[in-house]
């Protein structure tokens, strides 16, 4: 009897009493709450450390380049500032060079990126065959994007270069005369653009393979069986298979002609590196920014000219977000 009590007690019993076996509901949907609340927060508990740290290292800087542009600061004092407001954007906008540079950078943005682009998906669907040395082409075509910015500059400066330059040699053989490329706008900016295309096409060919390769087998199967040709498979499969990575990299090659930098700088030779030419004929916005703090010591300016970089990344994100809605609308 007293073995019994003391179960009933203790609630070891078959019969416990009824709030002994509610409690013990209550806890087991509870601990199955937390858990599933442990798996879900999981995620969010490892990345939320990188974003705390990405802000701090971000969002600071961009904060304190804003409030530089506000003022009229000076390189060799920099704890010295004038409030000048929004004179710095006044000025930017009447200033000549801004409006040069930025038409530069949007005509080497795009005779760089359409052809590195539609070269990159061509040789990623030709990578993605099974072929005799895949893995070593594979390998090659990412040693343009491990080359030093400055030896693949130097070196395509030096292919160029107007007196004893291979490219003007072999147009000499086939009886053109020689181009002076540094010296003239578009050969200028053509030239700056090969560099760019040679470091970037294969770094985005890997990127497209990557995804080509996600595609499932069943889909080209189906197209075959339609009748389907490998052209029509290509822009019918394949293309539409990818089209989240070919925004990806077009997002990416935007981000980097705007932020071009290094390759017309090393071009230049010199002084005239910084300046893009004697006319200005190849400067970029990322070598503005450079004179105006760097050279002329004017860092509230040049903190300006880094501020209407990031807008017009922000313009150029919200005309493509605009596109892509109309785009959907218009199917729906």
């Amino acid at each position: 009897m007293a073995t019994s009590t003391t179960k009933a007690r203790l609630g070891e019993g078959r019969g416990g009493p009824p709030a002994t076996r509610g409690g013990d509901g209550v806890g087991r949907r509870r601990g199955a709450l937390l858990h599933r609340l442990d798996v879900k927060g999981a995620p969010y508990a490892f990345v939320a450390p990188f974003f705390v740290v990405f802000a701090a290292f971000s969002f600071y800087p961009l904060v304190y380049t804003s409030w530089i542009s506000l003022h009229r600061v000076e390189l060799a004092t920099l704890d010295v500032m004038e409030w000048v407001a929004f004179d710095n954007y006044v000025e930017l906008w009447n200033d000549s060079r801004f409006w040069n540079a930025l038409g530069n950078t949007i005509t080497i943005g795009v005779i760089s990126t359409v052809p590195q682009l539609l070269m990159a998906l061509g040789l990623a669907h030709l990578l993605n065959y099974r072929m005799r040395g895949s893995l070593f082409f594979r390998v090659a075509s990412l040693v343009p994007y491990a080359t030093s910015v400055g030896a693949a500059a130097l070196v395509f400066t030096m292919l160029f270069e107007r007196d004893f330059g291979m490219i003007n040699w072999a147009l000499g053989t086939v009886g053109l005369d020689p181009v002076d490329w540094e010296a003239d706008k578009w050969p200028a900016q053509l030239a700056i653009s090969t560099i760019v295309i040679w470091r970037w096409t294969g770094y985005n060919a890997l990127l497209y393979l990557a995804a080509m390769q996600a595609i499932p087998a069943d889909r080209y199967e189906a197209a075959a069986i339609d009748g389907a040709s490998r052209w029509k498979q290509f822009t019918h499969v394949t293309v539409p298979g990818i089209r989240t990575t070919i925004v990806f990299t077009i997002v990416l090659s935007t981000i980097g002609a705007t932020q071009l930098f290094g390759e017309p700088l090393i071009f230049g030779q010199g002084p005239n590196g910084v300046a893009g030419g004697a006319d200005n004929q190849y400067q970029t916005l990322g070598l503005l920014l450079y004179e105006e703090g760097w050279k002329n010591y004017q860092m509230g300016r040049s903190a300006t000219v880094a501020w209407a970089m990031f807008l017009l990344l922000v313009l150029v994100f919200v005309v493509q977000r605009v596109i892509k809605r109309l785009r959907v609308a218009r199917t729906s």
